[in-house]
């Protein structure tokens, strides 16, 4: 079984932050001005919760698990049979050069797959994201697989070999 981590580096920071700006104010405003700390606490949460949002729309939409016990690659919300899986085009990725930082941002930021006409990957002739997002996070990689009947999905990563040798092995054992 493969289950991609998601870096949690960035939640921390914001979060740390943020707790530090609250003691602060708080050590200079507690007992007296304590409803004025409360109101300027919940105003600094405007910031914090847009700084957690990708982070969070991450672990939804891009989270991997490679079952093989169950035959399945659940990629966010979607799950796809590892049956269903051409075990070649797997393979291919795997032979592929890894790319480099500023190849991953120059491809995520032109990997969209939004539900609006001319957005949709099928309208452009792109493979279909997985998982429910609209696009491949900034600095993910993605990787392009195909099904039996000819599907080109992409699905985002942030360790492309691992995610593929999980992927090449779990679709070997199912072949």
């Amino acid at each position: 079984m493969y289950r991609e981590r998601l870096p949690k580096t960035w939640s921390v920071i914001c979060v740390c932050v943020y707790l530090a700006m609250v003691v602060k104010l708080g050590i200079g405003s507690i007992p007296e001005d304590t409803g004025l700390w409360l109101i300027v606490s919940a105003c600094f949460l405007l910031v914090l919760i847009p700084c957690l949002a990708v982070p969070l729309s991450k672990a939804v939409y891009h989270r991997i698990v490679v079952d093989p016990a169950q035959g399945v690659l659940r990629v966010g919300r979607e799950r796809i049979a590892l049956a269903e899986i051409d075990p070649a085009s797997v393979h291919g990725s795997l032979q592929d050069a890894t790319p480099g930082t500023a190849q991953r941002y120059a491809a995520s930021a032109g990997a969209i797959d939004a539900p609006v006409p001319g957005l949709r990957a099928a309208d452009r002739g792109a493979p279909r994201l997985v998982g429910g997002g609209w696009g491949v996070p900034m600095g993910m990689d993605s990787v392009v697989v195909t099904t039996r009947s000819g599907e080109a999905l992409s699905i985002a990563t942030h360790d492309r070999t691992a995610f593929l040798n999980a992927l090449a092995a779990a679709v070997a054992a199912k072949a």
